[in-house]
């Protein structure tokens, strides 16, 4: 529920109160003395979803900019009227959909100022990297809670929709500026852990799992992204806590802006690589998807003849958005189609493998190592556990095992057999 002041210039005065006993609203006048060219103040009680229409009809009959309208939350109203109107709103609007003005109002409080956005992104993106470097998810979360990445995405797309061209052009540089601030940071620190010898030294960074999860992006970081966007829009549309959001849309962000870092200060330039094409789609998708959002719920600019421009301007962002998230998507199907075949190829090695062993000899194990490479790895060696009964001679099952993994692969790989003696119970 909202609680509206609105202040009714002279000569609107019949109009505005018109208005409101059209819509059913209940409404208490107070006379203006301020000698301010303002007749009235009136105050009333309006449903989350009524306030757009009600703030459009006052619009129509003249009560624009020139007179201030300040809307409120309201807890609790105890009126019969009111829950007529509460009723007749609830079929006709969606009940929980907060008004243009809010929308605005709101984009423009989650974007803070530059000096708060700046220290906060630094401090996310260190605690990030020192999270990814440690291998500890516990503390990549933390760092995701403190970044303020949401506003500027939100911000950004609700200047597109309401035509608000100043709105749009905050929100895309404050996305720029901190995606450029967390990698700087990340890498001066990056830099810093590896010549102090913070940590135990790493001659290859993609062994940390929490790093090597964001060097090898798939499809499904796509949907990751376009989740953390709709529900961004929704937490944004429907007046409540974004809190939880922003952090969902970080995982998105920060810690891949904090891997890029790492691989420059290591000079992994395919770990930068693959990480920068993980943090470009996410961050076009979760503009995509809240554009996209808000579109749909119905969202324009305030006045009929700028919505051609806004409709327009929407299209087009709409369209580069999807070309690039379809030219990086490339990427992404590459790594797709890389992790299937892997997985295929290291199956057929193991079935060919066991059935190439006779009794009463069986494999025990196989191990499939790759070359050592940040994506497209290819099966460099295989490593084959086989148990024999006890006092039994080792089987010559190398050229004949090596043979077989070299087909399954597809390629020439080293292959050892282990042979380890297995006791059986009677």
């Amino acid at each position: 529920m909202r609680l509206v002041h609105l202040s009714v210039p002279t000569g609107k005065r019949e109009a505005a109160l018109g208005v409101l006993d059209d819509e059913g609203v209940d409404y208490v006048v107070s006379d203006e003395t301020s000698n301010r060219d303002i007749a009235a103040v009136v105050s009333f009680p309006l449903p989350t979803n009524a306030l757009e229409p009600v703030l459009e009809a006052l619009r129509e009959v003249g009560i624009d900019d020139d007179a201030y309208t300040v809307v409120v939350d309201a807890n609790t109203v105890i009126s019969r009227q009111f829950e007529t109107l509460e009723d007749r709103f609830a079929e006709e609007e969606d009940e929980d959909r907060i008004a243009r003005e809010e929308l605005t109002s709101k984009a423009n409080d989650l974007a803070p100022s530059l000096s708060t956005y700046a220290i906060m992104t630094v401090i996310s993106a260190v605690i990030a990297t020192a999270g990814l470097l440690l291998d500890s998810p516990a503390v990549v979360v933390g760092s995701m809670v403190i970044a303020p990445l949401i506003g500027p995405a939100m911000t950004a797309n609700v200047g597109t929709v309401v035509d608000d061209q100043e709105l749009f052009m905050r929100g895309v540089k404050l996305q720029a500026v901190g995606l450029l601030l967390a990698i700087v940071s990340a890498t001066v620190f990056a830099v810093f852990v590896r010549t102090a010898n913070v940590i135990p030294p790493l001659a290859d960074v993609t062994s940390v799992e929490q790093i090597r999860e964001r060097v090898a992006p798939d499809f499904l970081s796509l949907v990751v992204a376009l989740g953390a966007g709709a529900a961004g829009v929704i937490s944004l549309t429907s007046g409540v806590s974004t809190a939880l959001v922003g952090v969902m849309i970080a995982v998105a962000l920060i810690p891949p802006a904090a891997t890029v870092g790492i691989g420059i200060a290591w000079g992994e330039p395919l770990v930068s690589i693959g990480s920068g094409v993980l943090l470009l789609v996410n961050v076009l998708s979760i503009n995509l998807a809240v554009l996209v959002g808000l579109w749909y719920q119905g969202y324009r600019p305030e006045h009929w003849f700028r919505e051609g421009n806004a409709r327009s301007a929407t299209v087009k962002r709409i369209g580069v958005l999807v070309a690039a998230i379809l030219v990086l998507s490339a990427f992404l199907g590459g790594v797709t189609l890389d992790s299937f075949q892997r997985a295929t190829t290291e199956a057929a090695i193991q079935d060919q493998i066991e059935g190439a062993v006779d009794a009463p000899a069986r494999v025990l194990s196989v191990e499939v190592e790759r070359t050592n490479t940040v994506i497209f790895q290819k099966p460099r060696r295989v490593v084959i556990t086989v148990g024999i009964p006890p006092e039994t001679d080792p089987p010559g099952l190398v050229s004949k095992l090596d043979d077989v993994a070299d087909e399954a692969a597809g390629r020439d790989v080293e292959t050892s057999v282990h042979y380890v003696v297995v006791e059986t119970a009677a």
